[in-house]
């Protein structure tokens, strides 16, 4: 599979980013190689390039990479990030490395990692027929807002109540997000190429159940019981105030999301250990 056209999703916000873009713009006109960019916030943008091209290189930390999947979420190109963030999990590049991979991607030497998604729905009042929908690569999570004072939610899995947990929040994961604000709540590490929905409560009070991984099969039902100040958040990207009654539907996204893997790129778990060690203890 050769790459023909190349898209950049940039975070413009950091100088090193914008930097890096134009190091990447003039290989591909050294090379000539049609590319274009665009901020990675920008999704409707995004969207609209991205139909004919090959792939899409995001420039940026974790942030930005989730910024960009949202654009192919909605239209079915595969996803590269360049590393400019201090942990990166979602990163396959390091930024000495962007010319070589470049030509890789060029010449076709990559494979594709599938990964899994998130669809979430906001029902108002509970009501089966109104609906607002949302993607994520990583996480949803259902949190109180600025005020300190806890939410009870209660939580199904499929037909079965799980639990009606009084916490500062809930987050249900991706295989891919398990490195992310599920592990940090005490959820675990799954492998990210697997099919699983990854249930945590945040900072539970005086519950036994800590962390659920669900089946795909399964939609994770979370209806808001009592909160003073509540929201949804998809990727810690967009937020929906919820009310008592609320309820957020939670499952697989109807497709996999495409990373690309660079030929020789580091796997996952000795990804995971060498970032790990860059972590404070």
């Amino acid at each position: 599979m050769n790459l023909d056209r190349i898209g950049f999703a940039y975070n413009p916000t950091k100088e090193a980013a914008l930097e890096l873009r134009e190091r990447a713009e003039g290989w591909c006109q050294a090379q000539g190689i049609p590319h274009w960019s665009a901020p990675a916030g920008e999704c409707k943008t995004l969207v609209d390039q991205l139909p004919g091209t090959g792939a899409l290189v995001v420039l940026g930390g974790d942030g930005t990479f989730l910024r960009a999947a949202r654009a192919v979420a909605e239209v079915d190109i595969p996803l590269l990030g360049v590393n400019l963030g201090k942990v990166g999990f979602l990163s396959k590049v390091e930024t000495s490395d962007l010319e070589s991979v470049l030509r890789q991607l060029v010449d076709g030497e990559f494979e594709i990692d599938s990964r899994m998604g998130l669809q979430a729905t906001i029902r108002p009042g509970g009501h089966p027929a109104v609906g607002e929908t949302f993607f994520a690569l990583n996480e949803i999570a259902v949190v109180r807002g600025s005020l300190a004072r806890v939410c009870r939610l209660d939580v199904e899995i499929g037909p079965s109540h799980l639990a009606t947990f009084t916490a500062d929040g809930l987050v249900v994961s991706s295989p891919t997000g398990s490195t992310g604000y599920s592990f940090s709540a005490g959820g675990p590490i799954v492998d990210p190429t697997s099919r699983n929905l990854v249930v945590t409560p945040i900072a539970g009070y005086l519950t036994a159940i800590r962390s659920v991984v669900v089946s795909p099969r399964h939609t994770v039902r979370i209806r808001v019981v009592d909160a003073y100040d509540v929201l949804m958040s998809a990727d810690g990207r967009e937020d929906r105030r919820l009310a008592i009654g609320d309820v957020v539907e939670v499952c697989e996204f109807g497709r996999p999301i495409r990373l690309i893997a660079p030929i020789g790129a580091v796997p996952f778990w000795d990804l995971l250990r060498k970032k790990s060690e860059l972590l404070p203890s």
